[in-house]
């Protein structure tokens, strides 16, 4: 019976998703070349594409960018050999880069952890923080700064980073390389999920590089890590510092965050004026060891399925469909990013945002003897 209900629930999200494009749709295919499509189909992945476009301009010619995002499953079992697990997804990932290359994309993104299992719900410390890799020299950078030069393509690599410099301290990080190869820079996970007992800082704290912007020769991006998309103060601070994309990698399962997952990045590409792209894994991950999730449920063996889903939404409301809730697959956009300073220009959110009032009562709230200003009869 439950399982009826979540089917219908999800038919419904499906639904409502459909009849929102029918009235919002300023999106159009992307004609993707045959030997892309025939790759994939292959390779057994899901591709698809759409463009935004943005109305010309008399001063500004448009600025088009090719985004890919791809989503995947993990290619070994849990108990595999760690170096084995790493160079499997490797391989598989690389594979999907290629067919993004053939379908001129700019710069890639993969999920959150996108190299190992995710297994911070079991809270066990070994063999998984063995995957943990250097961001600026390890096995992972290097494969990537390869995809980079090879492809002209920049690539947002989300890792689980241990950092040699500080006593080996383990992040959740995203590696920006650029299309020349070069590390541009980390963006660390500022946001630690605490649901039930499903607590990451088992593995790592909250990031402490704040909200870098990173300049590349296709535009200006951010990585908003998994559980900081629930956060509307986070999406503004990568805006507030002149993202034009925010890419936010992500690992979640359907019954924890599936209703939410359609609205939150769409939301935060309204109100910041941005594009968002949202990326989640797929599959289900099962481990040895048995671990409980502070449901009131037994013990059991995974930590439920990864709906993929992945999709990119625009700052005027419109958003792509998602990719399949159970396949690997690739998203390719083509966006003018134009459309950002268009849309601000028609509705002034950041303009008229009160970010001074906003900075000055948040100063006060964070203070151990602050009074709510609540009027009372």
């Amino acid at each position: 019976v439950k399982a009826v209900k979540v089917q219908s629930i999800l038919q419904c999200l499906t639904l409502g998703q459909c009849l929102t494009f029918k009235i919002v749709m300023p999106f159009r295919k992307l004609n993707l070349p045959q030997s892309a499509l025939d790759a994939a189909e292959e390779q057994d992945f899901d591709l698809k594409g759409y463009v935004f476009e943005a109305s010309p301009e008399q001063l500004r010619p448009p600025r088009t960018v090719r985004v890919g995002l791809i989503q995947n499953k993990i290619v070994l079992p849990t108990d595999a050999p760690v170096l084995e697990q790493i160079t499997a997804l490797h391989k598989r990932v690389g594979e999907m880069v290629e067919v993004a290359a053939m379908c001129g994309v700019n710069i890639v993104c993969f999920q959150e952890a996108w190299t190992m299992p995710f297994a911070f719900c079991t809270r066990e410390r070994e063999p998984w923080t063995e995957f943990a890799e250097s961001a600026e020299d390890g096995l992972t950078t290097h494969f990537c700064i390869q995809l980079a030069k090879k492809y002209n393509m920049v690539v947002v690599s989300p890792i689980l980073e241990r950092d040699e410099i500080h006593g080996g301290t383990l992040w959740n990080t995203a590696v920006v390389v650029s299309n020349n190869g070069n590390v541009l820079g980390t963006s660390r996970k500022n946001h630690i999920p605490r649901v039930g007992d499903f607590n990451e800082s088992t593995y790592y704290m909250e990031g402490n590089t704040g909200h870098p912007v990173f300049q590349t020769q296709f535009g200006k991006i951010a990585v908003n890590i998994c559980y900081g998309r629930h956060h509307p103060l986070n999406w503004l601070m990568y805006s507030l510092h002149g993202a034009e994309i925010i890419f936010n990698p992500s690992a979640t399962v359907g019954l924890l965050s599936e209703p939410m997952w359609p609205i939150e990045a769409r939301n935060a590409a309204i109100a910041n004026h941005c594009f968002t792209c949202a990326i989640n894994r797929v599959g289900t991950e099962y481990f040895r060891n048995e671990f409980t999730s502070g449901d009131g449920k037994k013990a059991h063996h995974d930590f439920g399925h990864f709906y993929g889903s992945s999709y990119v939404a625009a700052p005027d409301g419109s958003r792509s469909p998602g990719l399949s809730r159970t396949r690997d697959g690739l998203l390719v956009t083509e966006m003018d990013l134009n459309l950002n300073r268009q849309v601000a220009d028609k509705w002034n959110f950041k303009m008229t945002g009160r970010y001074e009032m906003y900075a000055e009562e948040l100063k006060k709230a964070i203070q151990h003897d602050f009074k709510p200003n609540i009027v009372k009869e």
